[in-house]
């Protein structure tokens, strides 16, 4: 099972860290209980905002966010962990999933995270974080877990993060993303040269079942003439690269996305 975790928070150590590690150790332990394997990666964006700032002004997607990326595209669940400033989600956070293809996520469930100073913050995971997601067509597990500075010695907040560590091992360890992707993805709206698109032909969620290559993961209908959106010849006009052909070679610096990891963390 694959995990990526999105962490916003800026500072170092950090309480977004120490919440986003105290969930992966929640989900660890129950998935080892029940025999399963769990491989986290952690995104920092931090060491990605030069990037992300450069992407959406530019256009241009540098080789860690086009890492981050195609992590989340690989990731069976995700878990997204933000500060709150001014009672919204932290702008590096949505600055990031501004560069993430619409559909990218669709079908993946997502773990909602989030801390702030005071629990006048307390509804933001479920306002800003769940509809931001809804808009991905992911699916988020019932429970979000919210921290302020009063919840760290709280024994509720234990049984929050461990009640929505069962609740993503549950959606991705049913394969509720995989039936959705493999019976209803030509239903959805999907952008020319999507990453998603090239994912999902290629992956266990195809609309073949696994059995070879499936015939285009997604096809639109432009004035009664059907377009596949996932042929080589799309991928290119949009920028991408043909199937096979190398990605510009990347030396990750020091964290803009880990592998698995649970670490030490502090404060904001």
């Amino acid at each position: 099972m694959k995990l990526v975790t999105l962490n916003a928070g800026v500072s170092d150590p950090s309480a977004t860290r120490m919440l986003a590690d105290r969930i992966i150790r929640e989900i660890v332990a129950r998935a080892e209980g029940e025999g399963i394997t769990v491989t986290v990666r952690m995104v920092d964006l931090r060491h990605l905002a030069t990037e992300i700032a450069t992407g959406l002004i530019s256009g241009l997607i540098g080789p860690g966010v086009e890492q981050a990326i195609a992590a989340l595209a690989e990731a069976d669940g995700v878990i997204a962990a933000t500060p709150v400033y001014k009672a919204t989600v932290s702008g590096l956070f949505t600055s990031f999933i501004d560069l993430v293809d619409d559909d990218l996520l669709i079908g993946t469930p997502v773990l909602l995270a989030a801390t702030a100073g005071t629990a006048r913050h307390a509804l933001v995971a479920d306002e800003a974080l769940r509809t931001l997601f809804g808009y991905f067509r992911a699916l988020t597990v019932p429970t979000a877990v919210f921290a302020s500075a009063e919840d760290w010695g709280d024994r509720s907040l234990a049984d929050r993060a461990g009640r929505a560590a069962t609740e993503l091992l549950a959606l991705v360890h049913g394969g509720v993303r995989e039936r959705i992707r493999a019976q209803a993805w030509r239903g959805y709206d999907h952008e020319i040269g999507s990453r998603a698109t090239a994912a999902v032909s290629d992956g266990p969620g195809r609309p073949d079942g696994g059995a070879g290559r499936a015939e285009p993961a997604s096809i639109e209908q432009i004035d009664g003439v059907e377009i596949a959106l996932d042929s080589e010849l799309m991928r290119l006009a949009a920028g991408g690269r043909l199937a096979g052909e190398a990605t510009p070679s990347f030396e990750p610096g020091p964290g803009p996305v880990a592998g698995p990891t649970v670490g030490p963390a502090g404060t904001a």
